[in-house]
């Protein structure tokens, strides 16, 4: 029990893992660069709270007075930060940093102020009581794209979980496939010494001429017994599709099940087709119907319908396999083809992964729940491509 709940539990430990990693990774980020945004603002605003005292010692200097060296180097040093001055009417008196061409339109000029008053707070110089210059800035290009910084960062996280993620699923189905295949090959091999026994033991009955009714039964489950061993065998390898009448594997499934089964469950096969020829392998196919019909059995307690439903398109087949049992809710729905996964208190939840393996990978079709209402039954579909 506690390996099988290991199986369960495997993936999403590792989903939750990868999610934590990307949060963190996330988080410490968009933290780090909002504090260098929130450094590179204050550093930017005393940079042009410094230049507007510049511009304005030029401006109250006398002409026939030396300016300071310092303030000119203030002034000429500010080339990142885009700037326009006005008057208190917003009238534009100077500007600096913006596109020489296009400030030779005033609506180009206008537009950028209206940038500036939405960022921040105009500086503003008081030459006397009665006049003052406001002073608008924008952040500087430098500013702008560390702001967008934590956009592109987010961008790179999600790529990042994205890859993680699909990484990850490729690692688990190529560790599953070899769990599988040694699973299946270590099933087979153990089969075949004790098969080949019953062979010889079922030869030698005949030789002796024992005349037994349970022999021929005996020798059908002997078959029966070899051709699960072929199926074990086959998991891992491509296994050889051929052009098969869908029907008669579907009527050799029930004509199997039915006389080891209940006489309470009853095998319903509705479709109007006689033959309908598909590429597929018949072993393989019959084992997913004989699993989907032992599911069902299990789900009815031994007593109900099974109803196969076969019907074709233009395109593909569809197969509906209906039963009358307990159902299921959307949880069990969404797990049931998972490795591991089972409401049985004894089962391991292999043979509806099988079936989902069978179908998808070796016959590249499609099996999902149809439809399940919690006392009325459930409906597995399965689709092929003609």
């Amino acid at each position: 029990m506690k390996q099988r709940s290991k199986i369960i539990h495997f993936s999403f430990k590792y989903k939750v893992l990868l999610f934590l990693i990307a949060v963190i990774i996330g988080t410490l980020s968009f933290y780090y660069t909002t504090k260098l945004v929130k450094m590179l603002k204050e550093q930017e605003k005393k940079r042009i709270e410094l230049w507007a005292d510049a511009y304005k010692d030029i401006l109250q200097t006398d002409l026939d007075l030396p300016i300071s060296k310092i303030s000119f180097r203030i002034i000429n040093e500010n080339s990142t930060i885009p700037v326009i001055m006005t008057d208190e009417n917003d009238k534009i008196i100077a500007y600096a940093n913006l596109d020489s061409v296009k400030a030779q339109d005033s609506n180009y000029l206008h537009k950028k102020l209206m940038i500036m008053k939405l960022q921040h707070q105009p500086i503003e110089l008081y030459f006397s009581e009665k006049h003052k210059n406001l002073i608008y800035y924008q952040d500087s290009f430098l500013l702008m794209q560390l702001q967008n910084y934590p956009i592109f960062q987010l961008i790179l996280v999600v790529l990042f979980v994205i890859i993680a993620y699909i990484l990850l699923v490729i690692s688990k189905r190529a560790e599953d496939n070899l769990i599988w295949v040694g699973m299946s090959k270590e099933t087979a091999h153990q089969l075949g010494t004790p098969i080949s026994s019953l062979i010889a033991w079922v030869e030698m009955m005949k030789i002796k001429d024992i005349d037994d009714p349970m022999l021929p039964e005996v020798e059908k489950d002997v078959k029966r017994l070899e051709m699960i061993t072929e199926r074990f065998a086959r998991i891992g390898s491509s296994p050889k599709l051929i052009d098969t009448n869908l029907v008669k594997v579907i009527n050799d499934a029930i004509a199997y099940l039915k006389p080891r089964t209940s006489s309470k469950v009853e095998y319903i096969f509705d479709t109007k087709e006689d033959t309908l020829t598909v590429k597929l392998n018949p072993s393989l196919f019959q084992w997913v119907f004989e699993n989907l019909c032992k599911n069902a059995i299990d789900a009815m307690s031994g007593k109900g319908k099974i109803i196969f439903h076969l019907q074709k398109d233009e395109k593909k087949i569809i197969i509906d396999i209906e039963d009358t049992g307990k159902g299921m809710n959307k949880t069990e729905q969404r797990k049931i083809f998972s490795a591991g996964y089972t409401s049985k208190k004894y089962g391991w939840g292999l043979g509806l992964a099988l079936v989902k393996r069978i179908v998808e990978d070796y016959h590249k079709g499609k099996i999902y729940v149809l439809k399940s209402i919690i006392g009325k039954g459930t409906t597995f579909r399965i689709e092929l491509n003609l």
